[in-house]
């Protein structure tokens, strides 16, 4: 465990108390009141399973991957049918995995959503490069999805290589991509990669514009433990000053920046599942973040089905926030989105942000990380840095450990962090 995660832990939430998931879950959660609450689905299956990748996955069989999905339905049920009529919410995002291999299924999942919920702000669909074809598209369209987000990694041979990637039919994809719009088309790059240079990195969101993207996302490369990724991790500098030069290059570009790591060209091109208040997460490795608890399922397929097959949960761990914990992970999040309203932050926990922690917002600003404007705190080029390079010890420290035990074991006792 970093020194530096376990310090901010203790300083932020006041509290030597540690997060502790435990093995043990409600029959009925509790999100009927939850304002802003968003949706997610995970389709653990892949053709062909990345070394670099930390996901949940499995290679895909079309028979398992038919009795998944079987189950998946079932557990939309089990949790849309604790409560009356259709709950409002914001957005559906279904992950993975390669979600497009399930794609004539797609349709099911929806309507079985819809059947407890009212989507209001459109439905992504993670893609392989290889799924961006005209038939495919179409059948996602019918479906009712309306952003696409496509993992291209790079457009560049040399880094294709080294991720273990093939290399890319670019007139198909923008001619699948014409034939058939969507209101977001995202793609997806990797930076921080040995020997990628700015010119590099431009090359990549150049291609993508060029192709029909609308929204580029350039998440930094993190070398998980569990992973058979062998890719040296780029110095905390070069990283910097990759990450500074690619921020000023979209910005000259006229693009709003919608996050740390991405940037649309128009603010209606928005792609993210990380920056809601509340959700609920369906299938394998899913998680559910609610007022008062965070849970997450278990990441055997088999046991999955087994619990289903048992009409209950397939919840593996759920966390039981104190209320200086939730804040924590409030802003942590809403911090993704380089932006902190305090009326939000009030209205959610009932007590002024500027009250409960004055002081690191002061710090914040003093350290050239934030400025306040209009009432609203505004991550600077340096502090949408430091964000990242913490959000680098949070994943090792935090996200590494627990999905390395989740992926050993379907419901471990405990997990403490």
């Amino acid at each position: 465990m970093s020194i530096l995660t376990t310090a901010t832990r203790m300083w932020l939430t006041r509290s030597f108390r540690p997060f502790l998931f435990q093995n043990e879950y409600d029959n009925r959660l509790d999100f009927a009141d939850c304002d802003s609450l968003g949706l997610y689905v995970h389709i653990p299956f892949c053709m062909h399973i990345c070394a670099f990748c930390p996901y949940c996955k499995q290679v895909y069989d079309k028979q398992v991957c038919n009795s998944y999905i079987d189950d998946l339905i079932r557990e939309i049920h089990l949790v849309g049918g604790q409560h009356p009529g259709k709950k409002q919410v914001t957005s559906l995002y279904f992950g993975g995995g390669t979600p497009a291999l399930a794609a004539d299924r797609l349709a099911e999942i929806i309507s079985a959503l819809r059947e407890h919920f009212i989507i209001t702000e459109g439905i992504g669909v993670e893609l392989h490069p290889e799924n961006v074809t005209v038939p495919l598209l179409r059948t996602l369209a019918h479906a009712g999805v309306t952003k696409i987000s496509i993992g291209i990694q790079s457009f560049q041979k040399k880094f294709q290589t080294i991720l273990g990637r093939t290399g890319l039919d670019e007139a198909c994809m923008a001619n699948a991509l014409r034939t058939v719009p969507f209101e977001t088309v995202s793609m997806d790059f990797i930076f921080a990669l040995p020997g990628q240079r700015f010119k590099d990195l431009k090359a990549d969101v150049d291609a993508a514009f060029a192709l029909g993207a609308n929204h580029v996302a350039l998440y930094p490369f993190i070398d998980f433990s569990y992973t058979d990724s062998s890719i040296p991790v780029m110095e905390k500098a070069e990283k910097r000053k990759l990450l500074d030069q690619i921020t000023e290059y979209c910005e000259q570009l006229g693009c709003v920046r919608t996050s740390i790591w991405t940037f649309a060209r128009t603010q209606q091109a928005a792609y993210s599942s990380m920056t809601r208040d509340n959700f609920l997460g369906f299938g394998c490795s899913a998680t559910t973040l609610l007022r008062e608890q965070f849970k997450i399922n278990t990441f055997s397929v088999e046991q999955y089905h087994n619990r289903i097959e048992q009409g209950k949960l397939p919840t593996s761990l759920t966390l039981r926030f104190t209320k200086r914990q939730r804040m924590v992970y409030y802003l942590f999040w809403t911090a993704y989105s380089t932006r902190i309203h305090p009326a939000d932050f009030e209205q959610f926990f009932g007590v002024s942000l500027r009250r409960m922690y004055g002081f690191e917002l002061w710090l914040a600003e003093r350290l050239g990380f934030a400025k306040k404007q209009n009432g609203v705190y505004t991550m600077t080029r340096k502090g949408a840095f430091y964000y990242h390079h913490y959000e680098n010890y949070y994943t090792l420290a935090y996200i590494d450990k627990m999905w390395g035990i989740l992926r050993q074991e379907a419901f471990p006792r405990y997990i403490r962090l």
